[in-house]
Order: structure tokens, then C-alpha cells, then sequence
């Protein structure tokens, strides 16, 4: 399958990459500085662009087949629409570009998961810290579940940089309302590369943990 990776040089980013060329697709990397890559191989293509910037996102979506979005950034502390305002430039491109699937990486607590992320996250950490980001993301939900695309959106807890352990939850029950569950990004890589093909979560937005 022709897959386009968004957000490919952050850290589930690259899970998505390898593994998905592990499974033999042919992928293209939509980066801003190809050089954090630092990944070669025959079946990786890297189209250098800005997700703001909606004619480089076009280029890169022509000929795709799916979208894996692991979109992020680091702004945490103040208003911004980088994953929404991205995210509108990507449902439009896939839609003229006639893409169908899109697999969106988002996080607990946004929608009707919220109170899912646990005590701490839900009362001090989200709103406190993160809550210039989350909106943005629970825009960029809204932007995708309004789409006429065959979409799903991949909740997962609190993210590790741990090995994949291969065995995970998934489904609309995943999460505490006491503490946070958590996942591998390696492992939230492994499930977003099965909704390519799997079709029991289009339309959905199931969460991911151990």
C-alpha cells in the first residue's frame, strides 16, 4: 500500500515509518527538515513540506493510497491551530487527491474519552499544562469526524518510548478515571498500521493502552 506518514520525524512518527516499510509498504515521509529523518530505504520516499502549508501537502498526497497523521508539536503553552489548521489542509488534499482511509493518532481525554486519562491528568495535568493543546487536538477531531473520508482516530494513554509488548486494549471502555493508563509508541504504531486494512474501527475513535 502507498502510504503518506504525517509527522513522520516525531517520535511515533518514526514508529509508523519503519514498521510500516518492516511490512512492505511504500511510503512517503511528509517532514519539514528531511535531515531528522535519518532513514534510508528503497520503499521510503520523503517529500519535504509544511502541513500549514496546503500546496506541499497536496504534492505529497498524490498517489497515496492512506494517510497515517502522528501530527504534534511542542507548543504547548500557548493558543496555536497547528493540528487543526494541519489537519484541514490534509482532509482537503486527500479529498482531492481522492485518498480514502485516514488513520489519526490523537489522545485520551479528548471527546468522549475525556476523564479516561485518570485523576491527576483530568484535573491538573491537561488543564494546567496542556490545555492549549488538547483543544487543539479536540479540534482536529472535530475536523476529521465532520469528513466524508474513511477515517479512524486512534486514542492512546500516556505515551512511553518502551519496547512493543504486541498485546494491548483497544475500544471505547480503554482508560481509568483513577489513573492513567499508558502504551508504547511502538505499540500505538503496530495498531495504527492494522486500521490500513481493518475495517471494525472506521468512524470510530477507540483508545489504546495496556
Amino acid at each position: 500500500m502507498r502510504v503518506l506518514v504525517i509527522g513522520a520525524t516525531g517520535a511515533t512518527g518514526r514508529q509508523l515509518v519503519q514498521q510500516a516499510l518492516e511490512q512492505g509498504h511504500q511510503v512517503t515521509a511528509f517532514v519539514r527538515d528531511p535531515a531528522k529523518l535519518n532513514m534510508a530505504h528503497a520503499n521510503l520516499r520523503i517529500a519535504r513540506g509544511d502541513v500549514l502549508d496546503y500546496a506541499s501537502v497536496e504534492s505529497a498526497m498524490r498517489g497515496q493510497s492512506a494517510v497515517l497523521s502522528a501530527l504534534g508539536h511542542k507548543r504547548f503553552f500557548y493558543p496555536n491551530r497547528i493540528q487543526s489548521d494541519g489537519m484541514r489542509n490534509i482532509l482537503q488534499a486527500m479529498n482531492t487527491c481522492d485518498v480514502p482511509r485516514l488513520v489519526c493518532e490523537t489522545a485520551l481525554g479528548i471527546g468522549n474519552s475525556v476523564g479516561r486519562l485518570g485523576l491527576p491528568h483530568t484535573f491538573l495535568i491537561l488543564p494546567l499544562l496542556l490545555a492549549f493543546y488538547m483543544w487543539d487536538k479536540l479540534r482536529q477531531e472535530q475536523l476529521i469526524i465532520a469528513s466524508d473520508r474513511d477515517w479512524v482516530i486512534v486514542r492512546p494513554g500516556v505515551l512511553t518510548n518502551g519496547e512493543a509488548r504486541g498485546s494491548y486494549r483497544h475500544g471505547p471502555k480503554v482508560g481509568s478515571y483513577l489513573w492513567p493508563v499508558k502504551i508504547a509508541r511502538a505499540d500505538v504504531a503496530d495498531f495504527m498500521l492494522k486500521q490500513l486494512t481493518d475495517d471494525a474501527y472506521v468512524g470510530a475513535a477507540p483508545g489504546l493502552g495496556y
